[in-house]
C-alpha cells in the first residue's frame, strides 16, 4: 500500500521580490521541494508586475500540483498606498490558487514565527535555521524572501498536524493571534522589509 503524501505552496507576497517555497510530506516527514524567489522590475508597471506574480503562481501550481496553498496574510497600518500594493499581489496569488481549486489558508506573520520557533517575535535569521533543522537543510541562503515563504508552507502543515508543532517558548510571550494590530506594526514591517513594497 503506498504511502499518501501532500505538498503544499506557501507563498510569500511582495510587489519587488515574491518568495515561494514548495514541501512534501509523507508518513509524517516533511522534505523541501524546492524554493526561491520572483524578482519584478521595479520600473515595470505595477499592472505588469501583478501579471508576473499571477503567472508565476499557476506556473507554480502547474509544475508542483499542490494540495494546499499558504500566504502570508494582510497587514493593517497607516501607510495605506503600501498596504493596497501588497494587498493586489496576494490578491492575485490568491486567485491563481482558487483557479486551481486549491484551498487557501492565510497566517500572520507572528503566527508563522510561533509555530516555527515558539517565538512570535523572532527574527528571519532564527526562523531560517530552524527551518534548516527541521527540513535537515544544509544551504545558506542571502536573503529571506524565500525561506520565508518556506515558513508559512511549514507553519501550515504544523496548523494541520499537532503532534508535529513546535512547543511554544514559556519564558517569551506569544502576542495572542500574532495578527499585528498596534499602532506602528505596518511601519515596522516596512522598516524591515524595504525592499518588499514601493
Amino acid at each position: 500500500m503506498q504511502t499518501p503524501s501532500k505538498i503544499i505552496l506557501g507563498i510569500d507576497p511582495g510587489t519587488i521580490v515574491m518568495g515561494y517555497g514548495i514541501i512534501e510530506y509523507k508518513a509524517n516527514r516533511l522534505s523541501l521541494i524546492e524554493m526561491g524567489v520572483l524578482r519584478l522590475p521595479v520600473r515595470q508597471d505595477g499592472y505588469e508586475r501583478l501579471g508576473l506574480i499571477h503567472l508565476k503562481v499557476r506556473e507554480l501550481i502547474s509544475r508542483f500540483v499542490p494540495q494546499d496553498f499558504a500566504i502570508e496574510a494582510p497587514f493593517f497600518g497607516k501607510n495605506v498606498q503600501s498596504m493596497l500594493k501588497l494587498g493586489r499581489a496576494q490578491g492575485v496569488a490568491i486567485a491563481a490558487a482558487m483557479h486551481a481549486n486549491i484551498p487557501v489558508t492565510e497566517y500572520s506573520p507572528k503566527k508563522v514565527k510561533l509555530s516555527i520557533t515558539g517565538n512570535g517575535n523572532s527574527e528571519k535569521q532564527q526562523v531560517w535555521k530552524m527551518l534548516q533543522r527541521i527540513l535537515q537543510l544544509e544551504e545558506e541562503i542571502d536573503r529571506y524572501d524565500a525561506s520565508d515563504a518556506l515558513a508559512v508552507a511549514v507553519c501550515h502543515y504544523f496548523q494541520n498536524h499537532t503532534a508535529g508543532r513546535i512547543p511554544a517558548d514559556t519564558g517569551k510571550k506569544a502576542g495572542g493571534s500574532g495578527r499585528r494590530t498596534k499602532p506602528g506594526s505596518w511601519e515596522d514591517f516596512i522598516r524591515r522589509n524595504p525592499g518588499k513594497v514601493i
